[in-house]
């Protein structure tokens, strides 16, 4: 402290004026760690005027100094740490010094783990993820609708594009309702700030990777989200995003480096080009445009190259994982972003968590390039990730389109396309770890895809959740929800769940208001999510399938003594199918039990299939 007198009359006053402390430095990024880390080393981010032209000085038992490094703005300091496996959680001070004097202290707070890495467990085949878009599902909190300051400061539930006003108290309050549906993780798309002018609300527009919008609630609401998710059975899944930014992030106006983002002059777009991660082909111009280019005018590319910022974003997965206990997160654009980056955020996750699960979004209906990003692949060019996951477009895309073409018997259409499609496994290197899905945030909601047909709409689902891997349900799929009418449109696919307003005249979460094929939907997911909890064989199991046959689809999922059959018939009359066809799966067994009516029944040679319908039977 600095003395400072002051005379007043006959009074003397002396006041105490504060040196440059902790408030005037803007951001210590990660703002916490924690001792007992596999990786010892942890980076900090330190941005306060004038930090670059100082010394920062630390002394606190088992923390060394590594290195410290400046940037090209004078405004940022990065500080290599070394945390032993001899420190102790507590607080650490951080001095930062110029000319022997100092400017600015920080206090740091180095944590205990809630548990050792070894327990994190990830999603796996056995769970079933629902995925929702926040501000769209239930509105918990009114009084965080609007947060002043915020530019977009207005909700319209009217408007598509628009903030509708959910958050995570919405979501803790129905974790019941989610729960008892069957499910056993969710997946929330980002709930971090997205302070941009308009359309903020999806969530994929981030502007501070360790803060929580406002609008959806504060960080301790967060980890009561994943602490009560995890008392009901509930994993919770992190939506990553390491490729870009919004445009409004906070650092934007003062870059640390010069080649923080991407094409900071020129806005350059990106040219989709997805291949040129894998092509044998591409050009040099063409790989550039696509890892370089911006997502969007308003989305940044940010420049994972840049050492300092690949540092970030791995340190920032962490976080988030150590501070929600996560159970899995999936990770935005995945193959956008240099594919040596991608190498090192995955592996050093995967070191880290070694029962942890991650999941990475490559859209692409060739499974050859879907593969190629996940772990264990033996690739042409020997690129290896710790990608345990990859989301199986392929798949989504083959089941929809084999529900509506019509069969032809000579070609790959109607179900012999999706047929074909799961023989294309071989070329993963574990299928049952792709994640399957009907559809999700960015496409048309599943019963729009299958032109509003429930009949069709229940097969599919049928599908998702008998065959390999892991399924994921887009919220609302249950009760049918739809955008026929606005067909590509965003705002409108993730249209505002039915009772998640106090407002609402109809009530998902109670069934009031909802029309009999919404009621009945629900309730047969609702059977088929709980059925399939309790029966490892789906998620364990091996597949044997047969060859489609005028609409109909037949396959089995197996282990031990365990044995379920699936029946799929497309067509729009009941079929009599002959069972002899199926004698090297059922030759000892005797009877079938309908998991959806419960009964029982002998195994005969003749079968009738109820028309649009997936029959499901466990053999016994």
């Amino acid at each position: 402290m600095k003395r400072l007198k002051h005379t007043i009359g006959c009074c003397i006053i002396i006041a105490l004026i504060p040196l440059r402390l902790s408030a005037q430095i803007k951001q210590v990024e990660p703002i916490n760690w924690w001792v007992g880390m596999k990786n010892e080393h942890l980076q900090l981010l330190v941005h306060a005027t004038g930090i670059g032209e100082m010394m920062p000085a630390i002394e606190y038992a088992g923390v060394n100094i590594k290195a410290v490094s400046k940037a090209d703005s004078k405004d940022y300091l990065f500080i290599d740490l070394i945390i032993t496996g001899i420190t102790k959680p507590g607080t650490m001070q951080i001095l930062f010094k110029k000319d022997g004097k100092v400017i600015y202290r920080h206090d740091y707070s180095l944590l205990k783990r809630q548990q050792d890495a070894a327990q994190f467990k990830g999603f796996t085949a056995a769970d079933v993820i629902y995925l929702i878009t926040p501000d769209r599902f239930a509105n918990g909190d009114y009084s965080n609708d609007v947060v002043e300051g915020l530019r977009e400061a207005t909700i319209n539930r009217n408007m598509p594009g628009a903030r509708h006003g959910g958050d995570i108290a919405g979501i803790i309050n129905h974790l019941d309702y989610i729960a008892s549906m069957g499910f056993t993780a969710i997946w929330p798309n980002p709930l971090l700030e997205n302070d941009m002018p308009n359309y903020s609300y999806h969530g994929y527009a981030i502007t501070n990777h360790y803060k929580v919008d406002p609008r959806y609630g504060t960080l301790e609401q967060y980890k009561e989200l994943a602490t009560k998710a995890k008392e009901k059975g509930l994993k919770l899944i992190f939506d990553g995003v390491v490729n870009h930014t919004g445009s409004n992030y906070w650092w934007m106006n003062d870059l640390p480096f010069r080649d923080w983002i991407n094409n900071p002059d020129s806005l350059l777009l990106t040219n989709h080009r997805r291949t040129v991660q894998e092509d044998l082909y591409a050009a040099a111009y063409d790989k550039n445009r696509m890892i370089d280019g911006w997502f969007s005018r308003s989305m940044p590319d940010l420049n994972s190259r840049q050492p300092f910022l690949a540092n970030y974003l791995v340190q920032n997965s962490i976080w988030w994982i150590e501070t929600l206990q996560l159970g899995g997160l999936r990770q935005d654009t995945y193959c956008y972003s240099d594919k040596e980056f991608l190498k090192n955020w995955s592996c050093s996750i995967m070191n880290e968590y070694p029962e942890f699960s991650l999941v990475g979004e490559e859209w692409s209906l060739n499974p050859l390039i879907t593969s190629y990003w996940q772990s264990g692949k033996a690739n042409h060019d020997g690129y290896t990730g710790c990608l345990k996951s990859s989301m199986d477009f392929p798949l989504q895309a083959a089941l929809v389109e084999a529900l509506k073409e019509p069969e032809n018997s000579d070609f790959a259409k109607g179900m012999t396309g999706l047929y074909e499609a799961l023989a294309n496994d071989f070329i993963y290197a574990a299928p049952d770890n792709l994640m399957v899905f009907g559809d999700n945030h960015d496409m048309d909601r599943l019963y729009t895809q299958l032109n509003q047909d429930v009949g069709l709409t229940s097969m599919a689902l049928a599908y998702l959740l008998t065959i390999r891997g892991i399924p994921q349900i887009y919220y609302g799929t249950e009760v049918l929800m739809d955008n026929a009418d606005h067909l590509n449109n965003h705002g409108v696919i993730r249209s505002d769940f039915p009772g998640g307003w106090k407002e609402d005249v109809s009530n998902a979460f109670t069934g009031v208001g909802l029309s009999e094929d919404q009621r009945a939907m629900q309730l047969y997911l609702k059977q088929l999510l709980n059925w399939r909890k309790n029966h490892p064989v789906i998620a364990a199991g091996e597949t044997i399938h047969f060859a489609p046959f005028d609409g109909i689809y037949v396959y089995f999922r197996f282990k031990n003594d365990a044995m379920v059959m699936v029946v799929m018939n497309k067509n729009n009359e009941q079929v009599n199918i002959d069972m002899k066809r199926f004698a090297e799966m059922l030759r000892d067994k005797k009877s079938l039990t309908n998991i959806i009516t419960k009964q029982k029944s002998a195994l005969t040679n003749q079968m009738i299939v109820g028309a649009k319908s997936a029959m499901i039977f466990e053999v016994e």
